[in-house]
């Protein structure tokens, strides 16, 4: 029987957010270095849930000093570590690995220097909403379910809760400060999920500006002397 979530989350919560970070990333600790993924990890985690490090320590460490057996995996009561590219008889050293950096960054409060994110769990954990909009609305599929990226944008506006939309401007606006330079944003979006180029002559970052302007539009609906609903759009720059 599969274990209920507030059990897992308990057990392995913030172990399989560090895990996760590692999908499609190499799992090579060195003693004196954290690797790329869990780098990105102990980026993003400083500086959004700090508190976390710690939980994450404890789990893994616990995980490692107590592997499930065959049977108890098969009963969905253990968490199954994805395939992170190790032998399995490497797992247990490398886990310990990963605490003891995790447990050496809380203890000198190594806090990484923000930056750009800099691996596809970074960009999806740091921009979710972003990563939702892109992935969703500008797949492939985008040219035939609508008429433009204008349209798109408006399907978006129109079927998303507004709280949602006004975090999505929030993580554009975000993405815009680090200032990429036009190759590294087309990086960005694509791995957010982005799979049609922007609309010409608009460049990645251009494209990206107009929709946080365009977004950002308030409509304050009204009732006019006709006693019709009417709208008030103000920009705010």
């Amino acid at each position: 029987m599969s274990m209920k979530p507030l059990e897992f989350d308990r057990r392995y919560g913030e172990l399989d957010q560090v895990i996760s970070a590692y999908l499609g990333m190499p799992a090579a600790e060195e003693p004196d270095k954290p690797s790329e993924a869990l780098h990105a990890y102990l980026r993003h985690t400083w500086h959004t849930r700090p508190w976390a490090l710690a939980t994450a320590e404890k789990q893994i460490r616990d995980y490692a000093r107590n592997p499930p057996g065959r049977l108890r995996l098969s009963l969905g009561e253990f968490y199954p570590v994805p395939d992170v590219g190790l032998p399995e008889s490497d797992i247990q050293n490398w886990l310990l690995a990963v605490a003891d950096h995790i447990k050496q960054s809380i203890e000198d409060g190594a806090a990484p220097k923000p930056s750009a994110p800099l691996t596809h769990w970074e960009w999806h954990a740091r921009f979710p909403e972003l990563g939702q909009f892109l992935g969703g609305w500008f797949s492939q599929d985008m040219p035939d379910e609508f008429a433009d990226h204008e349209e798109a944008v408006r399907d978006y506006s129109d079927s998303t809760d507004p709280q949602l939309v006004a975090r999505l401007i929030g993580e554009l606006h975000e993405l815009l400060a680090l200032h990429l330079d036009e190759s590294d944003c087309a990086l960005a979006v694509a791995e957010l999920g982005m799979e049609v180029e922007p609309p010409q002559p608009c460049t990645p970052g251009a494209w990206l500006a107009a929709v946080a302007d365009e977004l950002g539009r308030f409509r304050a609906e009204y009732e006019g002397p006709d006693g019709a609903a009417q709208y008030c759009n103000h920009r705010y720059w």
